[in-house]
């Protein structure tokens, strides 16, 4: 927990907001803290989400190509077990291969991969409001679990048909977009300024972690148990989760009944220049008008371009160009997102860094973070084309895209957190607006593009993806800021 140091060092901030050093030194010793206890439980919440949002990418070549669920040995014709022999050897008994259970076509997959973004589409605004009004823990807790139950009837609904299964998606989309969407408001009030950028990417780093192990163990579990259980073990997690979110989770510093005074003050004290009191009016005229949050939205829609790709098609790629079989293209795409997680960490760290430090503004901080993290895997992706052939060149370069990608998370995907505090939890919400239709965008048209042509249909993806994304960045680098937005203070509110 929180050291004396840290009410000590209260004494020391100035009138214009500004930490000193005793301050920055102060935030150092917070790893064992509440705030940070709280970013590992989002952290928690976030990696069961992404299980949840990437188990069909990794069961759909399962459900399509390989092997499904079938009934006990006892109901059936057996067949000579193929899985895994030592501790897997007696329960894969009960199992066996069949023939593809589902015939569907690549622009149909890329349909159903893209439909967890439908809902979403529209969904996000009302939640990210209501979160800014009412707080983030009905809404967080709530979406975990119900997105959790939803998982559980995946393959049900693959039964019933794609329809039905499109329709499961859409409804999980928008119970996901509830948790992805009001976590940003808790860090409005938990989150000193020296310390936003690592708590975020702590709790956010839940995501990769979350991708990597769906995909590290993803295609064992498709290869031996049968796919459909991909989908029980990560929704059982998934409420598991949701049940530890309600006792541990509290609004604000001030109702949490384990804190320490130190902290609290530290906290509230760091926090006590920042006007982000909810409002139940929005300046919607403003916002229209506003450079900077265009800036902002535009960029959500261009860099998730590429980020939706990856995450439906990774393992379609591995299989189809890389011909590597489902469960060794789990492993490798793992490799990937770990390398990610941990950069997603450092990244963090780095920001806080250099602005305690006084070595870069936080503007600067903004777009370099933003710059790096869209021109580097944006020259990997053109490159890829050229290097299929080589795996170690492959992995390389995605492992160059995968890790580089993380610095948006404290450039511009953070960047409402500056210009508009008080409206944090509606901004969030209308960012993954953009988001998600540029996910639902991206997936069919990729669909589409490699159903067409099946000899360059991924030198033309990889090509459009890094068009959008240099695009999203030039637009960002010249109307981007950091400054709290005049449309965004009490004083200048604008009803609807």
């Amino acid at each position: 927990m929180s050291t004396r140091a840290e009410a000590e060092a209260m004494g020391h901030i100035s009138s214009d907001g500004n930490f000193n050093m005793a301050q920055t030194q102060t935030s150092r010793k917070g790893f064992c803290s509440v705030r940070h206890g709280l970013a590992l439980i989002v952290h928690l919440c976030n990696f069961s989400i992404f299980t949840q949002q990437m188990n069909l990418s990794i069961a759909i070549p399962a459900m399509v190509n390989n092997t499904a669920l079938a009934g006990p040995s006892n109901t059936s014709t057996e067949r000579p077990p193929t899985a895994p022999q030592d501790s897997w050897s007696e329960t894969l008994k009960e199992f066996k291969p069949m023939a593809p259970t589902y015939d569907w076509s690549p622009d149909m997959q890329g349909i159903i991969l893209s439909s967890l973004n439908y809902g979403s589409f529209l969904a996000t605004i009302p939640i990210g409001y209501m979160s800014g009004i009412y707080g983030a823990k009905y809404l967080v807790g709530v979406g975990l679990f119900l997105s959790s139950v939803l998982t559980f009837f995946i393959p049900l609904a693959a039964d019933a048909g794609v329809a039905f299964l499109v329709v499961v998606r859409i409804v999980q989309g928008i119970t996901q977009g509830m948790v992805l969407t009001s976590q940003y408001t808790i860090w409005v009030k938990w989150a000193p300024p020296l310390e936003k950028s690592q708590l975020i990417n702590i709790a956010i780093s839940g995501q990769l972690l979350g991708s990597f192990i769906i995909f590290l163990i993803g295609g064992f579990l498709c290869q031996t148990i049968g796919w459909p259980y991909i989908f029980y073990i990560f929704g059982g997690i998934g409420c598991a989760c949701s049940f530890l979110w309600f006792p541990l989770f509290y609004e604000d510093p001030i109702n949490h009944p384990f804190i320490s005074t130190g902290e609290k003050e530290y906290i509230m004290h760091s926090l006590a220049q920042q006007d982000s009191s909810p409002a139940w009016s929005l300046p919607i005229k403003a916002m229209v008008r506003s450079l900077p949050l265009w800036a902002i939205l535009i960029f959500h829609f261009t860099e998730f371009w590429s980020f939706y790709i990856f995450m439906d098609y990774t393992p379609t790629y591995f299989s189809t160009i890389l011909q590597a079989n489902l469960r060794d293209s789990g492993i490798l795409t793992s490799l990937l997102l770990v390398a990610a997680f941990i950069c997603t960490i450092f990244g963090g760290l780095l920001a806080d860094f250099l602005l305690s430090r006084k070595l870069l503004r936080l503007m600067s901080i903004r777009k370099l973070f933003t710059t790096i993290g869209v021109l580097v895997p944006s020259a990997a992706l053109v490159s890829l084309h050229w290097t299929r052939s080589s795996l170690s060149a492959t992995m390389a370069l995605l492992a160059l895209s995968f890790t580089t990608t993380t610095f948006c998370q404290v450039g511009a995907f953070v960047n409402f957190l500056d210009i508009a505090p008080r409206y944090t939890g509606f901004l969030k919400g209308l960012s993954q607006v953009f988001a998600h239709a540029s996910g639902a965008t991206s997936s069919t048209l990729a669909g589409f593009i490699m159903n067409q042509d099946s000899e360059f249909g991924w030198r033309n993806v990889f090509l459009i993806s890094a068009s959008v994304n240099v695009s999203g960045l030039v637009f960002y680098l010249i109307f981007g800021q950091a400054e709290v937005q005049d449309w965004a203070t009490e004083q200048t509110l604008t009803h609807f």
